[in-house]
């Protein structure tokens, strides 16, 4: 795996050695959520200079300062981090965000490590039914080489999974409800249905109200996250899911892996759901690259 973006003195000098497996030690601090991040102002800075878009306002950007960072125990608590939605795609060259309707096979192994460390740095994952049902979601596991981190964050050994689901047409007896090491979540609207409610509390699952009918609203479903203490959020989709966080304008950063083969047919994009009316500007943040798969990750101007 090589590093392309941002250029700083040590991928200008990458030379044939440079080309190897990075640990998850490396794909985790290169990934790190922007609080976690000591040097996320320089990487701001970085991609912006990329871009021709204008730069983030400060009290757009979500980095601590460094007098909240380094603040004495006895100093009065700073505000609590706003949070941050990052999603997790993958799409060929000709656009398609399955095969057959999985993901798996326009992936690759260095994709699914990526996969993983996003995965080992959330607080939780959030899903859309229709991917839980399709891909057989299981519970996120805890992993040893994210232990530390997450111990010195505060965070549970693993990341809750939130399932996104109106109608909670879902298998309450299947391991992401029974046998979770962080107990799923669920969110759905205040007027759905209220047996399937207490059978999906009945099996374990932690109910979520963030909507007025019986769907969810993205922007409050952010929200009743951050309120819950979950701030460092990550959507694997689908496609639905992340068009109606596209357009609810609370997507702060895409980490979207470019696989090197085409397949055409009528598979949906990473992202399908209602438009708008301008399309909004991303910023490149960084760019690896292995056996000509990209990932990339862009962060909202």
């Amino acid at each position: 795996m090589r590093s392309l973006f941002p250029v700083t003195d040590e991928t200008a000098d990458q030379g044939p050695g440079a080309d190897r497996q990075w640990t998850l030690d490396e794909l985790a601090d290169r990934y790190a959520y922007p609080v976690d991040r000591a040097d996320s102002a320089t990487e701001a800075k970085g991609s912006a200079s990329a871009s021709s878009s204008p730069a983030p306002s400060p009290a757009a950007s979500p980095t601590p300062s460094p007098a909240s960072s380094s603040a004495s125990p006895s100093a009065a608590p700073g505000p609590a981090p706003r949070p941050w939605l990052r999603a997790n795609m993958v799409s060929s060259l000709d656009g398609a965000a399955q095969h057959d309707g999985r993901s798996q096979p326009i992936s690759c192994a260095a994709d699914m490590r990526i996969f993983g460390t996003l995965r080992g740095l959330a607080d939780v994952v959030l899903v859309g039914a229709e991917t839980v049902r399709k891909e057989g979601y299981r519970p996120a596991r805890a992993r040893e080489a994210f232990a530390d981190r997450r111990r010195a964050a505060g965070q549970t050994p693993a990341p809750a999974v939130a399932v996104i689901s109106a109608g909670l047409d879902l298998d309450f007896s299947a391991p992401l409800f029974t046998s979770p090491l962080t107990p799923t979540l669920i969110l759905t609207g205040e007027k759905a249905r209220e047996d399937r409610k207490k059978e999906a509390e009945q099996a374990g699952a932690r109910v979520v109200v963030a909507g007025e009918g019986r769907g969810v609203d993205p922007a409050r479903a952010v929200a009743a996250l951050a309120g819950l203490g979950l701030t460092r959020l990550l959507t694997e989709g689908g496609p639905r899911i992340l068009g109606q966080f596209i357009a609810a304008g609370v997507l702060d950063e895409l980490c979207l892996t470019l696989s090197p083969m085409v397949t055409s047919g009528e598979a949906q994009r990473i992202a399908d759901g209602p438009g708008i009316a301008v399309p909004k500007r991303f910023s490149l943040a960084s760019l690896l690259e292995e056996e000509g798969f990209l990932f990339t990750r862009y962060r909202r101007t």
